[in-house]
């Protein structure tokens, strides 16, 4: 475990970290994404809408922001959305230490579930929540307002807390 991954502490975001938030999933999604995306993959004002929704638990160190990770309680389910880690710190685990957390989170607010969406295209991440004890429900349809070089939709996934 890296210095600045022992460092780290997990904690509920507020509207002061929007901005960092932003360029973190931007950087990490065009890493991920950037093979059948050429977008940012969020803004300021959209994560200024998604704190009024919901919260993110990002993983920092009061200075530098190296994950997080959207959560959003609906009823006794929860969406977990937009799991990012910065590219120099993939692979160490803290992707992990996210989900554990984001787990814990939604259990002491009383989920049942975890509700996910993967992008078709990205099979690797199947297998990533699948490991975690997520199943495929479904799929739904790709947002029509997203210009994607390769057809694509939503793989949806479930865990039972």
């Amino acid at each position: 475990m890296s210095s600045q991954q022992s460092a780290t502490q997990i904690r509920v975001a507020s509207a002061a970290d929007a901005e960092k938030i932003t360029v973190l999933i931007n950087r990490a999604f065009k890493i991920a994404e950037r093979f059948f995306i050429d977008e940012d993959r969020i803004d300021l004002k959209t994560v200024l809408e998604y704190l009024d929704k919901g919260e993110f638990l990002v993983g920092d160190n009061n200075e530098e922001m190296w994950g997080c990770v959207y959560l959003e309680q609906q009823g006794d389910r929860t969406y977990l959305g937009l799991l990012s880690v910065d590219p120099d710190l993939q692979q160490s685990g803290l992707g992990s230490r996210l989900m554990n957390a984001a787990e814990d989170y939604c259990r002491a607010r009383n989920s049942t579930y975890i509700d996910i969406l993967t992008v078709s295209l990205r099979e690797e991440l199947r297998g990533y929540y699948g490991k975690r004890g997520f199943v495929v429900t479904g799929t739904t349809p790709f947002p029509d307002d997203i210009q994607t070089k390769a057809p694509c939709h939503f793989v949806n996934m479930s865990k039972r807390l």
